[in-house]
């Protein structure tokens, strides 16, 4: 038995590491780990550096409906649930390998990581939660997140037809005007 709580322990101190290299805030690996609040502080200190960022998560199905967060939100779902199905995968070994594959994708095709480990650890939840779900596009046939209880017969997703201020940060306004 004292044997099976070392090996079990370890194996969630492992798990933990990773978590935190992939960018983990606390309260993604207090929900995911069994380890005391106090032990993951120092996992995270030793692992980072520094001491993990304080305030909590965002709450809000919104955010991922946005335009560039939904496109990057849009492709780690897709991810996901192939894992899911087809992978056999679950629980939070799904979305670690998710978020690589997602993290591979996006350097390879020279883009901005949007989506934190975090984030899209939160809309698995909210997908499970049934507060957002994904509608194929009727152009693209691609899939998008979108929320769960409003209508989408003839749903457009943001590549399609691109919003007329889509990338219009102010950082991309100054770099025009260099």
């Amino acid at each position: 038995m004292k044997a099976k709580s070392i090996v079990s322990e370890a194996s969630q101190v492992q798990l933990a590491v990773e978590l935190i290299r992939l960018g983990a805030r606390m309260q993604l690996l207090e929900a995911e780990t069994s380890l005391s609040r106090e032990r993951l502080l120092k996992l995270y200190k030793e692992v980072t550096g520094v001491s993990p960022p304080k305030g909590m998560l965002p709450y809000s199905t919104d955010w991922f409906i946005s335009w560039l967060p939904n496109i990057h939100a849009s492709l780690f779902a897709d991810i996901h649930r192939y894992l899911t199905r087809h992978a056999r995968l679950e629980g939070i070994e799904a979305i670690m390998n998710a978020y690589r594959l997602y993290l591979e994708h996006v350097e390879a095709h020279g883009l901005t990581r949007v989506l934190s480990l975090t984030r899209a650890w939160t809309l698995v939840r909210f997908m499970e939660a049934d507060l957002l779900t994904t509608v194929p596009c009727t152009r693209c046939g691609g899939y998008f997140v979108v929320h769960t209880h409003e209508l989408y017969d003839r749903y457009v997703c943001g590549l399609c037809q691109v919003p007329s201020r889509a990338g219009k940060t102010r950082r991309a306004a100054s770099e025009v005007a260099v």
